[in-house]
């Protein structure tokens, strides 16, 4: 997918997305299903990122759901309303290139990720907004990982996210009770950036998107990069990794850009490059 062009790239009913300046914004635009998930939704996302991750002219990425609510999570109404049975082993073979690739998208791109959440966040839609770098909620939004109130164990990365942003014990609140988490609560318990009244939720959004898209893009990807590098490493690891990435980001030219405006006491003018 080409993401150069400026204004509507994509709206097939159920996923927008258009180009803002640097800023790529993805809107789940299925109100009428509380923007839950379908096979195409999911697919076009999987295309959306992995053509943003490459697209060098970007600078933030922004990711919502158009009406009341955020995301619902999976249709599963929709994915199993063919009648046929599928094959032996479908979930390990589809998920990784679908649902949890949108995760890993994500969670891994080196963009930051703003995302901004009023409604439910369910499931899949829920763990969604706990990979994006930053999330905003309504203070009424409600977080929930019903899973296992449906019968079936927890996926899409709330057994990793969860327990690494709550700690354990809320941890198995969400996901062996069910417990539903409001955006208030979800700030309090580090799961997001931060809750504000409905009336505020764009402009805190928004500030956040700007300030992001401000930045030095080269730097902020690769101190994303190590942040989840050192989720799985040794102090020593983390700090061989973080060398690596001095070495890449101190020949860009917003590395340059920051020495001149320290040195000439004024604020810096970054270009992302």
């Amino acid at each position: 997918m080409a993401l150069e062009r400026p204004g509507l790239l994509v709206s097939d009913g159920s996923v927008t997305v258009t180009r803002d300046g640097a800023v790529l914004r993805i809107v789940l635009d299925r109100p009428s299903r509380r923007n839950s998930l379908d096979h195409t939704m999911v697919s076009e996302l999987v295309t959306t990122l992995t053509a943003a991750a490459s697209d060098d002219s970007l600078r933030a990425v922004s990711l919502s759901g158009a009406g009341e609510h955020f995301c619902t999570g999976s249709d599963w109404v929709a994915t199993n309303s063919s009648g046929h049975r599928p094959r032996t082993g479908d979930l390990v073979r589809r998920v990784p290139h679908a649902a949890h690739r949108i995760v890993e998208l994500v969670a891994t791109i080196q963009l930051p990720v703003v995302c901004t959440v009023r409604g439910w966040a369910v499931g899949l839609g829920c763990n969604l907004a706990l990979a994006a770098d930053f999330t905003v909620a309504d203070a009424d939004a409600t977080f929930w990982e019903p899973f296992l109130s449906r019968g079936f164990s927890p996926d899409s990365g709330a057994t990793w996210l969860l327990p690494r942003l709550a700690g354990l014990t809320r941890a198995k609140q969400m996901l062996l009770l069910g417990e539903k988490v409001s955006g208030t609560e979800a700030a309090d318990w580090g799961l997001i950036h931060g809750a504000v009244p409905a009336a505020e939720l764009e402009t805190a959004a928004e500030d956040l998107i700007d300030r992001l898209a401000s930045g030095p893009t080269v730097a902020i990807g690769l101190a994303k990069q190590a942040i989840a590098f050192g989720q799985h490493a040794t102090l020593i690891q983390s700090m061989n990794q973080e060398l690596s990435n001095l070495e890449l980001s101190c020949r860009t030219h917003d590395f340059k850009e920051g020495l001149a405006a320290f040195r000439e006491r004024r604020d810096p003018d970054f270009q992302g490059r």
